[in-house]
């Protein structure tokens, strides 16, 4: 990897409020109500860590032995949070690193106590870059009042003292404190404003690659996930639910199954059903077996292969510009046309956990135990469902077993909470791999249609983009999205990075009853595969090498050009490669960072696609720990290659076909290439996201190898249904 730019950033700072006091004689940051604390039980640690009597705390507790418990508020399902924002506080903190250790903050104080956490919800790759600045302000006002402490023992300056792994130094009178001596008396120090944090340039700790905290307990088994949960008295539900949306249970016989071993209830459901057992085996097995007679409603009627001719249709209908820039119309008259439409399908999360919650309604209150990307949605979604405040609800927060978006909207919650509200006793509610891939929230399906003409030097005169895809916000139930432009929508298209002479973006929200929602990167997984195969495609046209097209078109944004010129020279760009070989480039910026990604791959004169080796470029401005932005960028180049090869969620009779890893593939070792990322860190201001960027190019990468290739051009995805056979019959 290359070294980090540690370039100097301005900060700006908002006043924190920090006081408190623990019984252990802890120093607690953040702000909190002594008779609303919440005190952690043992089922809140994330990997079964044992409590503390009095506890009392929001972000930062200092125990009498050193132990420095840093409360992370974002969820981890693998992006390297538990690692990244302790991190962020221990470099302003200035603790031993060797004895930090990260637990879940609680959604329920965060709601009792004005916010404390500030956000909770876990998305839009903005762990980082959106909680960095008052994490520092946290530590930062953690160590001065520790030092305040010291001083006032031994009666000297503050200014006088220093704070070294864990310590408070007076190196004038070499006398030293730990923080776990001074936690008690750190805590009712009130400072008379609050203390500078460092800038990048300042860091110790933040940039270091350091191994992930919470990976010892993935790899023992420790780590509690939410289908690890296990309470006393529990029972088990198993949902079967309308294979088409939007249908409902018309009738059912529950009599065949209730003469059933440990079968226990038939419960309703919204939309179907859910068996309780002693077992989760039984219960499974018992919701197959219910007899059900279905109403699915018109929907039953569709699929498709009519969405893909009606989302081609709608690109010719009505529609609402995004951005406009020039005479467009009079523009596209001029010079060598190059148009092309592209299609995306309905895409499924499939996170290897499937969705599981485990509830527990009695006394008026509800405790629910899951892993959930939005824990301040969760309880309020719990609230709803039992009938019961706000105030009323805990949510203990358990690692997720991959999230991708799909678990920031719980289905599987209301669902266990209507359960458990019916039965009276802690149920533990778990879909089959089936009904989590045949109830998913889908990423929207899209055609994207490119229009544009090449000036005398090759270059586009004008792009005309329309799109045509599903609205999340209108399928969540969020809102109507008034003025027909979901931002989500057109990212990457409205903002595209390159110099297009007139430019025209075009919107145009479709929905169908498959539900739709947030995929990893969102919109711009499908917009930048459309985007980048299309300047691929004016390349060709234009007769240029598709890189130095690219440059041409970034020239003005250095921060692009960084990316693209390392892309290049890592990537061995230009090199020949054998027949049947090719190589695609892509470059795109989502949530704030810039990837740009080299395939190297191979098609068989089968047709047999192997990428053999991806290279990416990244510049997020800055990095806290560069050994989890490789990884997230490795994470997403296997997501999203899955996704551009096999990737395809299809309907039929208005219900999903695929059911499980058998007809919905994803990437497997075999299908997984060596893949090296290079950081080209800007600096500045800059601060981007890391968990989804990787994603984009990938799509396009791979497509435009395939072109160089085989000549063969891939317009629909997935790379699967497209016939790439180029040798002798």
């Amino acid at each position: 990897m290359n070294a980090i730019d540690r370039t100097s950033a301005a900060l700006s700072r908002r006043s924190f409020l920090a006081i408190g006091l623990s019984a252990a004689g802890g120093l607690m940051i953040g702000g909190f109500i002594p008779d609303a604390a919440h005190a952690l039980t043992i089922a809140d640690q994330p990997w079964g860590g044992t409590a503390t009597d009095g506890e009392i705390n929001a972000w930062i507790l200092i125990e009498p032995d050193d132990t420095v418990i840093i409360r992370v508020a974002q969820s981890e399902m693998g992006e390297g949070i538990f690692t990244a924002l302790p991190m962020i506080v221990a470099e302003e903190l200035g603790c031993d690193w060797a004895r930090v250790r990260p637990e879940y903050a609680s959604a329920s104080r965060n709601l009792r106590e004005n916010t404390v956490y500030k956000r909770m919800g876990t998305g839009g790759s903005g762990a980082v870059r959106r909680s960095r600045e008052f994490l520092q302000v946290a530590g930062a006002n953690a160590r001065e009042r520790l030092v305040q402490a010291a001083a006032t023992r031994w009666q000297v300056p503050a200014e006088s003292c220093s704070v070294d792994a864990g310590k408070v130094l007076h190196r004038a009178s070499n006398r030293s404190l730990r923080f776990g001596e001074l936690a008690g008396e750190a805590a009712k120090v009130t400072l008379a404003k609050e203390p500078a944090i460092k800038t990048p340039e300042q860091f110790t700790l933040i940039g270091k690659p350091l191994a992930r905290l919470d990976t010892p307990p993935k790899l023992t088994g420790a780590a509690k996930f939410g289908i690890d949960i296990r309470l006393p008295d529990m029972v088990y539900a198993a949902v079967v639910t309308c294979p088409v949306f939007g249908g409902r249970v018309k009738s059912h016989d529950e009599s065949a199954v209730k003469g059933r071993r440990g079968i226990l209830a038939v419960v309703p459901i919204e939309g179907g059903l859910a068996v309780v057992a002693d077992r989760f085996w039984r219960a499974k097995e018992a919701a197959l077996a219910l007899p059900v007679i279905w109403e699915e409603g018109p929907a039953a009627e569709t699929d498709s292969k009519r969405f893909d001719a009606d989302y081609v249709a709608a690109l010719d209908g009505p529609a609402v510009t995004a951005h406009k820039e020039g005479d467009v119309d009079t523009a596209l008259a001029r010079g060598k046309r190059v148009d092309a439409l592209y299609q995306a399908p309905h895409l499924a999360h499939a996170p290897m956990e499937p969705l599981n919650c485990t509830a527990h309604v009695h006394d008026g209150k509800v405790e629910v135990w899951m892993g959930t990307q939005n824990p301040d949605m969760a309880l309020q979604l719990a609230a709803k469902a039992a009938g019961v405040a706000p105030s009323q609800v805990e949510i203990h927060n358990c690692f997720l077993g991959g999230g991708f978006g799909r678990r920031a909207v719980n289905d599987e919650l209301v669902q266990a909470v209507t359960v458990s509200k019916a039965v009276g006793k802690p149920v533990k509610l778990v879909w089959t791999r089936e009904e989590d891939m045949r109830h998913d929230r889908y990423r929207p399906q899209a055609a994207i249609r490119f229009q544009a003409s090449l000036g005398d030097d090759g270059l586009p005169a004008a792009i005309h983009v329309r799109t045509a895809v599903g609205s999340i916000q209108r399928s969540l139930g969020w809102g109507k999205v008034e003025n027909g432009v979901e931002p989500s929508a057109v990212e990457g298209l409205a903002n595209m990075p390159y110099r297009s002479g007139a430019a025209q973006i075009d919107c145009i929200l479709k929905n169908t009853h498959v539900p739709v929602m947030f995929w990893r990167s969102v919109g711009s997984s499908q917009n930048a595969f459309a985007l980048e195969s299309f300047i691929d495609e004016m390349a060709v046209a234009a007769g240029q090498d598709p890189y130095r097209f690219r440059r041409q078109l970034l020239e003005g944004k250095p921060d692009f050009l960084a990316v693209l010129d390392t892309l290049a020279e890592k990537s061995d760009w230009g090199k020949p490669l054998p027949k049947g070989q090719g190589r695609g480039i892509a470059i795109h910026e989502s949530f704030g960072t810039i990837v740009g990604e080299v395939v190297e791959l191979a098609v068989s004169p089968q047709g047999e696609v192997k990428v053999q080796r991806v290279v990416a470029a990244v510049d997020c401005g800055h990095v806290v720990n560069p050994l989890t932005v490789e990884m997230q960028i490795e994470s997403a180049v296997v997501y999203g290659l899955s996704a551009a090869l096999f990737g395809e969620i299809t309907i039929e009779k208005g219900a999903v076909v695929q059911g499980n890893f058998d007809d919905y593939q994803v990437a497997r070792l075999a299908d997984t290439p060596p893949i090296e990322t290079h950081l080209v860190l800007s600096g500045g201001k800059k601060w981007g996201g890391i968990g989804e960027p990787g994603t984009p190019p990938i799509a396009p990468a791979v497509c435009n190898a395939i072109f160089a290739a085989t000549g063969k051009r891939i317009r629909s995805l997935p790379v699967k249904n497209t016939d790439l056979k180029w040798g002798p019959v």
